[in-house]
């Protein structure tokens, strides 16, 4: 595990010299950014020591509570764990009313037991790693939709589109409205500035298929992790800039039972040492390369479901004729698949992975992601033939639908604790069964399953 050189700390203070205060975030097992705000005369020994943090910030659920079970609380006695920062993690956050630094944290690979094993950035960066070893070296892009929230609810208390700049509530999808992204102007502009700032490669903004739903496109890079951690800091961007306007940036899979789902596509191939396609080709099904990455990643499709799919909102999304797949599917050019591989030129040939949604942790769902691809090279798993047309029509083996089953299949599957390491899987599923419990306490045994497909 690389970790940044002091002098990047050094160079930030003397360009910097009005920036006061540095947040420090670390991602935790659900994609949260957990940390604290530092002042400046901080920053230099956090990049020469490091800067311990709680086990326990490892150990959390969604709400941020501790999950005793995890095994990083009582019973290491919430002990101080080591982070270092994440070299280029040290940036401005201009969105902020005053000047304000920020640095990702990870958790050192001894120094920071035994919160170590919790970090999913190291599950990424091990997955990665097993991968370069057989010459295989991952490309990727994350591309996140979200909606844009006003902070006020409407009279029935409901969440509702954020007002476009001439004060009309957007109302119908307006798909691809290039009218709809001038009203948003105000706001785009000032993320495309905070991302130039960030050094994220942010490119083509685009209204999605719902009032107020958004999506702007990472370009993809050589260092899957450097791409995945530009995902989670554009994450955490957007969210800032959104408060900055006065509005809630939105990231959940399904926040309007009749509206279009937010997904997380992650585009991904495998090139050699020298940056080359390995999946290039003329023909636009792709190599036997690509279908064996396919084949993989539908063997463990289910096994990675509660990974992709992490939380009972989830599962809402899953709905024919909406954008997000419901099999274990592949096609080319085909976006009613789950696995598609987009037109264009041949050595741009790669897979858009379409099952996530916008809830899922990005540097768990690229483990799962890589891990499957792996796993479909080693043993050359053939995908099938592919879709051609309506694949919801077409669907074969449906994807389960409910978070209690994708959670048993993950505690269950060998695969899984091979690819994740058994005591990350530990911790995760220590917490994911808490939320779990907590969230049939609150909908009621009866009610839970019906609560996913219509509340």
């Amino acid at each position: 595990m690389q970790f940044a050189d002091p002098q990047e700390a050094r160079d930030f203070l003397e360009q910097n010299p009005a920036v006061r205060s540095i947040e420090l975030m670390l991602i935790d097992a659900n994609g949260i950014p957990r940390g604290k705000l530092l002042h400046r005369d901080e920053l230099l020994a956090i990049f020469e020591n490091g800067r311990p943090l709680p086990s326990s910030i490892l150990s959390l659920t969604i709400q941020g509570e501790d999950v005793e079970a995890s095994g990083l609380v009582w019973e290491v006695a919430d002990a101080d764990c080591w982070t270092f920062p994440i070299p280029g993690s040290l940036t401005l956050q201009p969105w902020r009313a005053v000047p304000t630094g920020q640095v990702q944290v990870s958790m050192h690979p001894t120094q920071g037991l035994p919160a170590t094993p919790g970090d999913p950035r190291h599950v990424l960066a091990r997955t990665i790693d097993r991968l370069k070893a057989d010459g295989f070296h991952p490309v990727m892009a994350v591309e996140l939709e979200f909606y844009l929230l006003d902070k006020n609810r409407d009279a029935s208390g409901r969440p509702q589109p954020a007002l476009q700049a001439n004060g009309v509530r957007p109302q119908a999808p307006q798909v691809y409205g290039v009218y709809e992204l001038e009203q948003l102007q105000p706001f785009l502009d000032d993320l495309y500035a905070a991302c130039e700032a960030q050094g994220l490669p942010v490119r083509t903004a685009i209204s999605e298929y719902a009032p107020g739903q958004v999506e702007l496109t990472l370009e993809h890079r050589f260092d899957a992790l450097r791409a995945v951690d530009e995902g989670v800091r554009y994450k955490r961007l957007v969210k800032g800039v959104a408060n900055k306007h006065g509005l809630i940036a939105c990231f959940m899979a399904k926040p309007f039972g009749d509206l279009a789902g937010s997904g997380m596509h992650m585009h991904v191939s495998l090139a050699d040492e020298q940056g080359n396609n390995l999946m290039a080709s003329e023909d636009p099904h792709g190599t036997p390369l690509l279908r064996h990455a396919i084949g993989g990643m539908m063997a463990t499709l289910n096994d990675a479901l509660a990974i992709f799919c992490p939380n009972a909102n989830s599962y809402r999304r899953f709905q024919a004729n909406s954008y997000a797949p419901l099999a274990k599917s592949w096609g080319v050019n085909n976006r009613t698949v789950s696995f598609r591989v987009p037109g264009g030129p041949a050595k741009s040939r790669h897979v858009e992975h379409r099952i996530c949604g916008a809830d899922a942790n990005p540097y768990l769902a690229a483990a799962a992601i890589l891990a499957g691809i792996h796993k479909g090279i080693r043993e050359q798993i053939e995908p099938g033939e592919p879709i051609v047309g309506n694949g919801y029509e077409q669907a074969r083996e449906t994807l389960p639908t409910d978070w209690l089953t994708a959670l048993r299949t993950l505690e269950q599957s060998a695969w899984a604790k091979e690819a994740f390491g058994e005591e990350f899987l530990k911790i995760f599923l220590a917490i994911k069964w808490e939320e779990f419990r907590q969230f049939v306490s609150e909908v009621g045994e009866q009610d839970w399953r019906w609560y996913l497909t219509h509340a």
